[in-house]
Parts: structure tokens; C-alpha cells; sequence
């Protein structure tokens, strides 16, 4: 799918685009493709001259890939943007961006909600975009508030946790669902600073290029600000998930303990009668109390009573709680 934007009075207007002709008969500052098919592709390259990446080359890691000059002067970024989806775990979509002819040309395999975050905010505040480097920076600005917003969302979630952890009994089948949405939050968590820190790369990428006026560089400062607030807000949530982490942890230890506790009290109150029973299961021919007819009931009797009495005992010393 393409997306055509164009500037009027600073606000992105979309552009329907069905055909080649209709490409042909506009001006845009901004052509978004979500998997392009191999006609768009075509479109774009013989209109503006721009070879869009596939999506190999588009995933490729390697620093030299990721931010470059081409020899036509066409300036290449790579960057990642998180996605959130409420059926699956979050992951992060890279974004091929292309800055070539005064137009600003995204390549991506997702629609991202970061990028209907721009298109929605330039419709309803004319002014705030000039050129095509002003919609990049908007991009990127808007990426550190939805990472923000994912922030709240991870504290929130880790509350909700917390309060089930620290609950005054907290039963096996709990501590299992705590950790599994501990581990959740901490993969999340760690998406947001991979891609802060990939976001960070980019605008600095920007600012050593010399491509931006005095307005655009201080507002790529605020940016690489904002990202550096977002860097101590992700590594406060990884203390709190170490936390939580451990301490649900520890209260399983403390309920398996507590298990084992009993097995221990059950086999030391055992032991006085398992001790009379193999005194009286001698095989010697002269016992005291052989040919005694209350012998037996006496020593049922006192095996009883010698299990009963460490029972009472660590009853009253607390140890069975």
C-alpha cells in the first residue's frame, strides 16, 4: 500500500493513489509504503528515481547499512519502531527511511501506530511540519511518546503484579502467573530501550549531518532529552522487575520450605515409635514383658503416646504455622 502526503499551509493532506498517473500529477513531501508490492515499487522508482530497499536489505544490522549516503546524495536511515498488538507479544518493525529529491520516502512492513499518530497530529495542528526533515523529526518524536506511553503501561502492569505478590498468601498457581507476566514486562521493557537507543542513533545521525536549520537542531535535542529521561525511566522498571523477580522467587521458596518443614516435623515425630517397635521386634528368646498378656496393647500404647508428645511439643513452640 502507498501513501501519498503533501504540504498545504503545514498541514499532511493524503492523497488517494490508485494509479501510476495519479503519482505522476502530485507534488508530496511524504510517501509512505506498508509492503509495497512490486508495481509501487516500479511507481516509485521511475517517477522519483529512488530504488526502495527490500526487506532483506531493510532488516540488515551492519552499521554501514543502517545510515548512509548513497552516491546520488540520496540519504538512507534504518530505525526501529515498536509495535504494540493486543492478540501477541510487542515487537519491533524497521523502518527504511529515504530523504532524496526533498521528499521523505518510508519503507516498512507494518502500518505502525506511530505513523497514524503523525498523520492524525499534522491534519489537526497546521504549521507544525515545513519540510520533509520536519516530518522525520516528528516521526521521531512521536516514537519517544508512544515509548512513554508503553513505559506507564509496563509501571501500571508491574503494580497490578506487586500487589498480587505481596498479598498476605500467595499460593503456587499465583507465583507461576506473577512470573510469567514479570517476564513479559521485562521483554517489553527491553524492546523500548533497544529502540530508544536505536532512535537516539538516528537523531544524532541527523545532527552530525549538518541537515537540519537552528529550529530542526534544537528540536532534535529535545528529542535525544526526552530519550535520555525515557533511558533512566526503563532503568528504573528494571530494578522494580529485579524486585518483583526476586521476591516471588523467594515466597516459593518460603511455600516449598514450608512443605518440607512438615516432612521433617512428620519424620522426627516418627522416629520414638519406630524406635519402641524395633525394641519389642527383637528376636531374643528372654524378653521382660514376652509372656506378659498386656504387653501388646502397652506397647501400641506407649508408641502413641511417644509420636503424640512431639507433635504437642512443636505445636506449642510455633513450628507447625
Amino acid at each position: 500500500m502507498i501513501n501519498v502526503f503533501v504540504l498545504q499551509n503545514g498541514r499532511l493532506n493524503q492523497v488517494n493513489i490508485e494509479t501510476r498517473n495519479d503519482l505522476e500529477n502530485v507534488a508530496p513531501v511524504w510517501v509512505d509504503l506498508t509492503d509495497p508490492n512490486d508495481d509501487e515499487r516500479a511507481w516509485v522508482k521511475s517517477i522519483y528515481g529512488v530504488t526502495l530497499p527490500g526487506e532483506d536489505e531493510v532488516k540488515d544490522i551492519e552499521a554501514s547499512a543502517r545510515y548512509y549516503e548513497a552516491e546520488n546524495g540520496d540519504l538512507h536511515l534504518r530505525t526501529d519502531f515498536l509495535l504494540e498488538e493486543d492478540d501477541g507479544p510487542s515487537r519491533v518493525v524497521t523502518v527504511a527511511f529515504i530523504l532524496a529529491r526533498n521528499m521523505l520516502f518510508s519503507v516498512h512492513t507494518d502500518d505502525l501506530p506511530v505513523f497514524r499518530l503523525v498523520r492524525m497530529r499534522a491534519r489537526s495542528r497546521p504549521g507544525s511540519i515545513g519540510d520533509y526533515k520536519d516530518v522525520l523529526l516528528d516521526l521521531y518524536a512521536t516514537d519517544a511518546e508512544y515509548s512513554a506511553d508503553a513505559l506507564e503501561g509496563i509501571y501500571q502492569n508491574l503494580e497490578e503484579v506487586s500487589r498480587r505478590v505481596l498479598q498476605k498468601k500467595l499460593t503456587d498457581e499465583d507465583a507461576a502467573a506473577a512470573l510469567n507476566a514479570i517476564a513479559q514486562e521485562e521483554d517489553l521493557n527491553g524492546r523500548i530501550r533497544r529502540n530508544m537507543m536505536d532512535t537516539r542513533r538516528a537523531v544524532s545521525f541527523l545532527m552530525r549531518g549538518r541537515l537540519l536549520n537552528a529550529e530542526q537542531f534544537d528540536e532534535a535535542r529535545q528529542i535525544l532529552r526526552d530519550i535520555e529521561s525515557l533511558d533512566g525511566h526503563t532503568a528504573f522498571l528494571f530494578d522494580k522487575i529485579n524486585f518483583l523477580m526476586d521476591a516471588t522467587v523467594g515466597f516459593i521458596n518460603i511455600n516449598q520450605n514450608k512443605i518440607i518443614k512438615i516432612f521433617s516435623v512428620a519424620s522426627v515425630a516418627f522416629l520414638p515409635p519406630t524406635l519402641i517397635a524395633s525394641i519389642y521386634g527383637m528376636n531374643f528368646r528372654i524378653l521382660p514383658e514376652l509372656n506378659w498378656e498386656m504387653g501388646y496393647p502397652f506397647a501400641l500404647a506407649l508408641m502413641i503416646g511417644s509420636a503424640v508428645a512431639p507433635f504437642l511439643y512443636f505445636r506449642r513452640r510455633g513450628w507447625l504455622n
